[in-house]
């Protein structure tokens, strides 16, 4: 080997390799953060699904709850694929659900 092993390739400048480096850091934090997020969401919103169903809510309450909940699934599995926007603005939308569903009972 010409140098360590742990050495900079010789093209690129210290400043830009951290920058990069620090973009690649913000880019898995938004993944986690948007899977994270969705599958919380999804799992408070199947346990209120469930909630509801076993009481006296209308039927469209809980299915609410339950369309809400799969949509917040789909944002996770969007955010765990690096479609981080797309599962911000899903998000929004399966808690948006859930809260009009909350409004019929």
């Amino acid at each position: 080997m010409n140098g360590p092993a742990n050495s900079e390739p010789s093209g690129i400048q210290p400043g830009i390799q951290e920058e990069y480096d620090d973009q690649v850091l913000d880019a898995r934090r938004a993944r986690w953060t948007a899977s994270g997020t969705g599958a919380l969401l999804a799992l408070a919103g199947l346990a209120a699904a469930a909630l509801r169903a076993a009481g006296s809510a209308p039927a469209l309450v809980p299915a609410a709850y339950a369309f809400g909940a799969a949509v917040c699934v789909l944002a996770a599995l969007l955010g765990s694929r690096g479609r981080t926007r797309r599962a911000l603005w899903l998000l929004i939308a399966g808690v948006m659900v859930m809260a009009l569903g909350d409004q019929f009972d």
